[in-house]
């Protein structure tokens, strides 16, 4: 799956009066994903962001720079978080660590929800070619993503949730990568005032002609330790095609103040 795991699995349910007291958000979610991503090897992605968000009045903004690592990484792919934005056949491969790819999100609700109408919130986000492209940790070059979320709630504690946007890839030389559309859809459901569960479906095209895209359904557990959302998280991902993971999870946490 893409830029999305730390986004959209981080956001813990609680109400607008705490998010006004409270405005600021830090976290952090290693996770660690298995699986061939359409290439000849099993590879193997640690990837750690540290996140900062700030939200209020209807606007939210995220920081997210992360750590990773890969293994039997085959010679001359390069990534993009936590999947593979150009692929080879080299039989040959390599490791790597170091800074990823840092990320800037923001988010604008305007249209809050009211009655049947979901909430309308348009995005922007930019992820900065800051990964090394030489030990293939990225592209080495800015992508640009624009989209519309549409949240929504049944009763008192189920959320519905989807989005849907367009990235612009910034390709390096030779490698022809292609613009793409994002999308995920999902339900959150606070089984107690601490506890939240989250399934979704989060998929995208492929970057690269010729390969499949990454689409992941993905299981996530909240609880949380303070009402102002505080807490930890677990989720497992399971890959559907194979451009993703075979198999992913994390477990991290967040301190809202």
């Amino acid at each position: 799956m893409r830029l999305g795991r730390g986004g959209l699995l981080a956001a813990v349910l609680v109400c607008q009066s705490a998010w006004a007291a409270h405005p600021w958000t830090l976290g952090n979610m290693p996770s660690d994903y298995q699986g061939r991503y359409g290439t000849r090897h099993t590879i193997g992605i640690f990837y750690d962001p540290t996140y900062l968000q700030y939200r209020a009045s209807g606007v939210r903004v995220k920081l997210t720079v992360p750590y990773i690592s890969v293994a039997n990484l085959p010679v001359g792919a390069k990534l993009t978080n936590t999947t593979l934005a150009a692929r080879t056949q080299s039989r040959r491969t390599t490791s790597a660590s170091g800074l990823g790819d840092i990320w800037l999100a923001t988010h604008v609700t305007v249209l809050p929800e009211r009655g049947l109408r979901p909430a309308v919130v348009p995005y922007l986000k930019i992820k900065f070619g800051t990964a090394s492209v030489r030990q293939g940790l990225g592209t080495g070059r800015n992508d640009y993503e624009l989209g519309v979320g549409l949240d929504t709630t049944i009763g008192t504690n189920v959320f519905p949730f989807a989005h849907i946007g367009y990235r612009f890839v910034g390709s390096p030389p030779g490698q022809g990568l292609r613009n793409i559309a994002t999308y995920n859809a999902g339900v959150s459901i606070a089984t107690t005032a601490r506890n939240v569960v989250t399934a979704m479906y989060a998929g995208a095209q492929s970057e690269q002609a010729g390969y499949a895209g990454p689409a992941d359904a993905i299981l996530a557990w909240n609880y949380n330790v303070t009402a102002a959302g505080s807490g930890v998280q677990v989720y497992f991902d399971k890959g559907l095609s194979r451009g993703s993971a075979g198999l992913g999870g994390g477990v991290g946490g967040q301190i809202v103040f």
